[in-house]
């Protein structure tokens, strides 16, 4: 399968990337680009919508992290959303559920008080 990440602007600020297929060892630069093209825009506050990501490994879990901690120097965050099957047991497992605030039933972080 192939991985795609697709930019969608969001209501209040911030951006949202669509993450779809596998997200590894091969695919992990294109979400890196990604990621520092917002941050290097000015963008603080990055939503990752993980619904369609049917697989992740360690490579994109530090991804996660790297752009949560660019995020936060800012003054902002990186949060997912969406995660599901083994996607979401990784997060959970590894511990980044908690790290990257990971809530199955929040649609957008925004909506909660989201440091």
């Amino acid at each position: 399968m192939t991985f795609s990440v697709r930019y969608a602007g969001r209501d209040g600020g911030g951006a949202c990337l669509r993450l779809a297929g596998e997200l590894d060892l091969s695919t992990a630069p294109e979400l890196t680009a990604a990621i520092d093209r917002l941050t290097e825009a000015g963008e603080r506050r990055v939503l990752l919508d993980l619904t369609d990501l049917t697989f992740c490994d360690s490579t994109g879990m530090a991804v996660f992290v790297r752009g949560d901690n660019r995020a936060a120097a800012d003054g902002g965050w990186l949060r997912v959303v969406g995660a599901n099957g083994r996607v979401e047991r990784v997060l959970r497992v590894t511990g980044l559920a908690e790290v990257l605030r990971y809530e199955p039933d929040t649609v957008d972080p925004a909506s909660h008080s989201a440091p």
